[in-house]
């Protein structure tokens, strides 16, 4: 019954699917495992990955059922289980502020320790970015990351992004640089790719106050 959870995007190698509570509870064992498992630390204060099992689990969740349940035209989160093979591997958000004016959105992910290195967490971004901008007409797409997290940085790279200055924030209490991105419609256009498929987002612009 609600548009946002029945997002779909669908590649060659994987599905971004809405994080519906089914998903949430098969990527519960890989949250208690531990994601945030080797230095440097990729996330930014304040954040549930940091916190010793089950309160990591607990507001891992927690901040989920938030972020749904706040998702309006002025500012929204939607939340996608990353699924290779029929199994859920990590998760891939992508949100906007007072997108209706600026038509610029952000993105988070993370994956299971496992399942790096194989050009997953490129290719879910390529397809949230296929959503944003093919689906919801997206003008720009922002994306940071800490400067030592060097995975992260060569996937915005590598998808087209271009600098976007630097500033700061904290990781369990300490300041580190963070580097930031931008891509342009006018750049994603350039490469736009013909074998994402999208289904859902008719239904879900109305919520998103995009109709």
């Amino acid at each position: 019954m609600y548009p946002p959870l029945n997002l779909q995007v669908r590649t060659p190698r994987l599905t971004l699917a809405g994080a519906t509570d089914d998903l949430l509870e098969q990527l519960v064992p890989i949250v208690r495992a531990g994601i945030a498992d080797t230095e440097p630390l990729p996330f930014d204060d304040p954040i549930s990955f940091y916190e010793d099992s089950p309160e990591r689990e607990w507001r891992w969740l927690r901040s989920i059922w938030r972020g749904r349940s706040r998702v309006e035209p002025a500012s929204w989160r939607l939340y996608f289980a990353v699924v290779v093979d029929g199994e859920p591997v990590g998760m891939q958000d992508v949100s906007g502020v007072d997108f209706d004016r600026f038509g610029t959105v952000t993105s988070f992910s993370w994956l299971a320790p496992g399942q790096r290195g194989r050009g997953i967490g490129k290719e879910a971004r390529a397809a949230v970015l296929h959503l944003a901008f093919d689906g919801f007409n997206a003008r720009e797409a922002e994306s940071d990351a800490f400067i030592d997290n060097h995975a992260s940085n060569r996937v915005s790279q590598a998808l087209g992004y271009e600098p976007n200055g630097t500033t700061w924030d904290t990781r369990r209490g300490e300041v580190a640089p963070i580097q930031r991105w931008r891509l342009t419609r006018e750049t994603w256009l350039q490469t736009r790719r013909d074998d994402i498929e999208l289904s859902g987002v008719e239904a879900c612009l109305p919520v998103l106050g995009l109709t």
